[in-house]
């Protein structure tokens, strides 16, 4: 009968010391020196591995399913000799109930590798690097900078599949208590798209973004401000009243604004190549179109803005004072680069209508005009370059529907003289 092995005590195992082996724990009998490391057995396969530079081990040796296994239990002393026997006391449980003890541990030491490895913020960054082939370069740094910025100091280091519904929660209220109601929907929103990517990579098997809904604070939603059509003679005169004082080409900037369909960043950034004067022609290429810069599936069909009769007369005059440069509107300090919509911005606010109208609010004005003067809807539409649920192709700006779209334009710039007289 294979003799037990006596209880170490405390004193035992904080003495013990490398290169040097007890010969015994009671009897008074010269230690032995060694180079190689020896074991100080505690009972139950449980024992201290002292190796010769004087660093300690737990280990355990048990059998399972007729084999010998040695089970790691940590250091001396961060793992003290009471905590080794708590250890050895749940290995014995384990093996009693038919489990391997020192596979539980290895599952357990793949599964902390794998939760470093995906955490939120790792996960994060390679769903945006996998969604940059279909997003423009200026929405791709905006959505990573909001997520440096309101999601990854809160949990960007935690796992993944440990972030459940009130932690997420807690997150996005973070941000609604900063009064950004919308960003907070934003920002679970971008979210629910990593959640998903985490799922479809089995990374996850739960999206804790969608049991939200209606925990947040609803957002209000709103359109650009625009003034209405009643309200146009009014917004022209006060707009009168301060054009003598203005620079020349920030008034025929407004003036275009007024008299043409296009987006404000779309006037901004015309370069005077994309105007013939002698043909009166304006022609912008789709790629600096709103549809023509998305990378997936972009609208390759350039616009035609038509301008009327009055807006050429704006355009002879704006190449007298900008024809030189590269862009129709050029920024005041470097005049390689375009100008801002700030000079719009500043009219509207010495009128009295900051708030009240906006840069993108003349097209939703021109909408209404054009709607009261009982213009076709598609060919409004087509002026706004929007699809209105269409698909044109390559029959988007025929010539079957060029020569309306010129009446129609035609027809807005004299109604814009006609309500103020």
């Amino acid at each position: 009968m294979p003799k037990l092995a006596k209880p170490l005590t405390d004193i035992q195992v904080r003495s013990a010391k490398g290169g040097v082996k007890p010969k015994g724990f009671n009897e008074r009998l010269q230690d032995e020196p060694t180079d190689k490391p020896y074991t100080l057995a505690d009972g139950g396969g449980l024992h201290l591995l002292v190796k010769p530079d004087g660093s300690k081990y737990w280990r355990m040796q048990f059998r399972f399913a007729g084999e010998s296994r040695l089970l790691a239990f940590g250091k001396y002393p961060a793992v003290s000799l009471s905590a080794a026997r708590e250890l050895r006391q749940q290995a014995q449980i384990q093996i009693k109930a038919g489990v391997d003890p020192a596979q539980v541990k290895r599952i357990e030491k793949n599964q902390r590798a794998t939760n470093a490895a995906n955490t939120f913020e790792a996960v994060a960054r390679e769903w945006h690097a996998n969604k940059l082939d279909t997003w423009q370069t200026r929405t791709a740094t905006n959505i990573l900078h909001r997520l440096e910025k309101d999601i990854f100091p809160l949990i960007g280091k935690h796992p993944i599949t440990g972030i459940k519904a009130p932690v997420m929660l807690d997150v996005l209220r973070q941000i609604e208590k900063r009064g950004a109601i919308e960003m907070a929907k934003r920002q679970g929103q971008v979210c629910d798209q990593i959640f998903r990517y985490a799922a479809a990579t089995g990374v996850v098997e739960y999206n804790p973004v969608p049991s939200l809904r209606g925990a947040l604070k609803p957002s209000v939603k709103g359109h650009h401000a625009a003034i209405l059509v009643a309200d146009l003679p009014e917004f022209i005169r006060a707009f009168e009243k301060i054009e003598g004082r203005m620079y020349a080409p920030t008034r025929i900037m407004f003036r275009l604004m007024m008299l043409t369909f296009v987006r404000t960043s779309e006037l901004t950034t015309t370069e005077w190549t994309e105007i013939d004067l002698d043909r009166e022609s304006w022609v912008i290429p789709w790629r600096r179109m709103k549809m023509g810069k998305r990378k997936l599936n972009p609208r390759k069909v350039d616009h035609n803005v038509f301008l009327p009769r009055q807006g050429w007369q704006l355009l002879r005059e704006l190449h007298q004072h900008t024809g030189g440069n590269k862009y129709l509107f050029h920024n005041l300090r470097d005049h390689e680069k375009p100008a801002t919509n700030y000079g719009i911005l500043a009219a509207l606010r010495r009128m009295g209508y900051s708030g009240k109208m906006t840069g993108h609010g003349f097209r939703s004005l021109a909408k209404g005009v054009l709607k009261t003067l009982k213009n076709d809807i598609t060919n409004i539409e087509r002026q706004l370059s929007h699809a209105s649920g269409e698909v044109y192709g390559g029959s988007y700006d025929r010539e079957s529907f060029l020569d309306k779209r010129k009446v129609m334009m035609q027809e807005y710039a004299d109604y814009l003289e006609s309500v103020v007289k």
